[in-house]
């Protein structure tokens, strides 16, 4: 059950012939815990692994013919659904009937440079410089968070550059 209304989506993946995204890590993350799947190859190949986010071609759980269906499952109770990146945005909307906001359009930077204040428990993920799913889509949904929370309450002077008194002549 979904606890919120807003959930960051993102996912690791391998390369297949003709530059195929093979999902092999999704992460939902919102106000809840993050939910994590992690995929079968759909494949068979000589297990090898990946030296950006350090993901093996045979690892995973779920049945990689599962994704469409998971990834609904999964997002089924937010209303507002979000990724980095058009690339992302445009593969998770493939996926599913909905829109997939992308988090570019707020002037975010990569989620390569935020300060990961999270951590992924999975064993292949402890190392820094491993991209990982789990950690970049709670530490964006974080700054999302902040951003709309920000954005809602805070409310900016106006432009100070023009002045907004009337001036009143008198004798």
């Amino acid at each position: 059950m979904a606890v919120g209304r807003e959930a960051v989506i993102d996912y690791e993946f391998l390369r297949w012939r003709q530059n195929e995204t093979v999902v092999k890590e999704l992460c939902v993350a919102s106000a809840a815990a993050p939910e994590s799947f992690r995929f079968k190859s759909p494949y068979k190949m000589a297990d090898h692994s990946s030296i950006g986010n350090g993901i093996h071609w045979n690892e995973g759980l779920i049945e990689y013919r599962e994704l469409h269906t998971v990834f609904n499952e999964a997002v089924a109770g937010f209303a507002h659904l979000y990724a980095h990146g058009v690339s992302k945005c445009t593969f998770l909307a493939g996926l599913t009937e909905r829109p997939i906001h992308n988090l570019e359009d707020f002037k975010y930077r990569s989620p390569g440079s935020f300060n990961h204040d999270r951590w992924c428990t999975l064993h292949c993920h402890k190392f820094p410089t491993f991209a990982c799913a789990n950690k970049s889509a709670r530490s964006i949904y974080d700054c999302l968070m902040y951003y709309l929370q920000n954005k809602n309450y805070v409310q900016c002077p106006p432009d100070m550059t023009r002045h907004t008194a009337e001036f009143v002549a008198a004798v």
